[in-house]
């Protein structure tokens, strides 16, 4: 027998709690192996769809499948999955070995078998040498793993993880990112992960899954979501955007498409946009260019007034105002702030992108 060519399969599921309806009509599929990651504000419904999918809410409607097995009634510790949760969960009066083994010992697994499964796990996660340590001797980002090589030891079939490195700072978060994908490879089973952090979905995620509203507004990979978001939403919530208003001329699906904004006048972008009327033409800092950074392919410009310059290490951001009132931003990496020669506040510069780089969006 075949296996099924998805690992989870959503059809249409909603949850309803009352009145409220947190998640609304959701469909997707998940593939083997696979990282995952849903992504949205607080309150959108991600972490509702995720405790659908281990069993500790039960759709109002629709059906769930998990390697091709109908989960409408499963409870949680019959469905192969295992869950990390945002706190660390660890018994503090455990071991780590003794925490990692708990699940086998509950379920009945034979003794000779808990041992080296621990070891295992633990080496899984780097920590094969902190067994005999108790959770108060161990670091945030230590902690975290010893809740993973937990989940793992079980062997699931999913990992589902609900926002597991909110917890720990900014530099932790970011190593424990890449060991998390760097554990997903090893182990080789999907992982399915709830964030509100688009650097996190974006950094870990083979595909990303965008939630508002309770519902999913678009699936894709993180280059194609970042580059080629569907709509505003998702355009304003994965990274920062400029955006000016702009109507759209003509666009016949074949040739450039004509556009006409305030503040950069008549322009000429690739195919594909919105059909004509009202729209918004988007780009992103980081394809902004200011001053001398300008170079041929920036032949969109326009003038803008210096109002702030905010410098970040390895790049500043100014910020500008066009013409329009509107405000645009752009990045000037590897310059400090307080360099010789950094243009006045208030001067006027020249700001510019290339065609190619405009994102148009419907209103």
């Amino acid at each position: 027998m075949s296996a099924p060519p998805f690992m989870v399969t959503i059809e249409g599921v909603s949850k309803r709690f009352g009145g409220t309806v947190a998640v609304d009509d959701v469909s997707a599929t998940i593939r083997p192996n696979e990282f995952f990651a849903l992504l949205g504000p607080s309150g959108c419904g991600k972490t509702t769809l995720l405790r659908m999918i281990a069993g500790f809410e039960w759709a109002t409607e629709g059906s769930l499948a998990i390697d091709g097995q109908d989960m409408d009634g499963v409870p949680p510790n019959r469905r192969p999955v295992n869950m990390v949760f945002q706190s660390y969960a660890v018994f503090p009066h455990m071991t780590v070995a003794e925490n990692v083994a708990y699940g086998l010992k509950v379920t009945g697994v034979p003794r000779s078998e808990i041992g080296p499964r621990v070891e295992q796990a633990l080496a899984q996660v780097r920590l094969d040498s902190f067994g005999h340590r108790r959770p108060d001797q161990l670091s945030g980002g230590q902690r975290q793993r010893v809740a993973l090589a937990r989940a793992l030891i079980k062997r699931p079939k999913v990992l589902l993880l609900d926002e597991p490195l909110s917890a720990l700072d900014k530099k932790l978060r970011e190593e424990m990112q890449l060991e998390l994908v760097r554990l997903q490879h090893e182990v080789g089973i999907t992982f399915i992960i709830v964030t509100h952090d688009q650097d996190e979905a974006l950094s870990m995620a083979n595909r990303i899954a965008v939630m508002n509203k309770g519902k999913i507004v678009q699936v894709d990979t993180p280059d194609d979501i970042y580059e080629r978001p569907a709509n505003m939403f998702v355009a304003d919530f994965l990274g920062s955007i400029n955006t000016v208003s702009a109507t759209v001329e003509a666009n016949d699906g074949r040739g450039a498409t004509a556009v006409d904004t305030a503040d950069f006048g008549r322009l000429s972008l690739p195919p594909g946009h919105p059909p004509e009327g009202n729209a918004i033409l988007a780009v992103r800092p980081e394809k902004v260019r200011i001053g001398g950074e300008l170079g041929p392919s920036q032949t969109v410009r326009t003038e803008a007034t210096l109002e702030q310059i905010a410098f970040y290490g390895d790049y500043s951001r100014f910020h500008l105002r066009l013409p329009s009132g509107a405000p645009i931003i752009g990045y000037v990496y590897y310059r400090s702030v307080a360099c010789e020669g950094d243009p006045a506040i208030g001067s006027s510069m020249t700001v510019g992108f290339a065609p190619e780089d405009a994102l148009l969006l419907g209103e």
